[in-house]
């Protein structure tokens, strides 16, 4: 889901698009700091574009959406607004955070300058061919937000990946987040995104024992397929 915040103002790209994976566990009021100030240095043309690599202790976001109801243990981890677009979500260990500053005034691969529909549809297909990599095929689901994997013989399905956005003055910020091997029975303390009917599940759920290097990886070959 992305929340916008758009003028007539562009900026310049200054550098060419900075990867950053960083160790440990990121505080969240870290992250947003440092989101911001990022994307005021990419509107200015000071700094280049970054996509950031995190995982985050446990927590829980509100997006601009999120229903104070749907937050059903509200002390059982730390809150934050977000600022986002989207409903409630749980960060944690073992879940892969990519926060992604791009300056949209200019095109990136199949994705055109000024069109969030499009940016959201390209992050969508990142985690698509991502996933991909380890033999899982993940799915879009009209009206709602998010990559789908699906037991289609079963008639069931589970969120893997998520998808929430910011856009200021066309840079984005915030981004997507892939379940690698995170403790699900945390996002018991929310309802994910608003969707009482469907669970979550991770690659470590489907028996991928795959690992945060390997995922990462994974997130930096595919992404030139989408956006380079």
């Amino acid at each position: 889901m992305a929340q916008i915040e758009a003028t007539t103002e562009a900026s310049a790209l200054a550098a060419p698009l900075e990867w950053r994976a960083s160790d440990g566990l990121t505080d969240y009021p870290d992250a947003l700091a440092t989101m911001r100030a990022r994307v005021a240095a990419v509107r200015a043309g000071t700094e280049g574009e970054l996509v950031w690599l995190v995982e985050h202790p446990p927590l829980y976001t509100a997006g601009t959406s999120a229903k104070p109801e749907e937050l059903t243990e509200p002390d059982r981890f730390p809150t934050y607004d977000a600022g986002r677009g989207g409903q409630w979500t749980y960060h944690g260990p073992g879940q892969r955070v990519a926060y992604v500053m791009l300056d949209l005034n200019h095109p990136h691969g199949t994705v055109p300058a000024r069109d969030i529909r499009c940016f959201v549809h390209g992050l969508e297909e990142w985690l698509i061919r991502t996933l991909d990599r380890f033999g899982v095929r993940g799915e879009r689901r009209e009206g709602r937000v998010g990559i789908w994997v699906a037991d289609h013989a079963a008639g069931t399905e589970a969120k893997i990946g998520a998808i929430g956005v910011r856009v200021t003055r066309w840079v984005s910020w915030h981004g997507v987040s892939l379940k690698l091997e995170p403790d699900l029975s945390h996002f018991g303390g929310i309802v994910p995104c608003g969707i009482k009917q469907h669970g979550v599940t991770s690659l470590h759920q489907l028996g991928i024992l795959a690992a945060m290097p390997e995922m990462d990886a994974a997130l930096r070959s595919c992404w030139d397929e989408v956006f380079g």
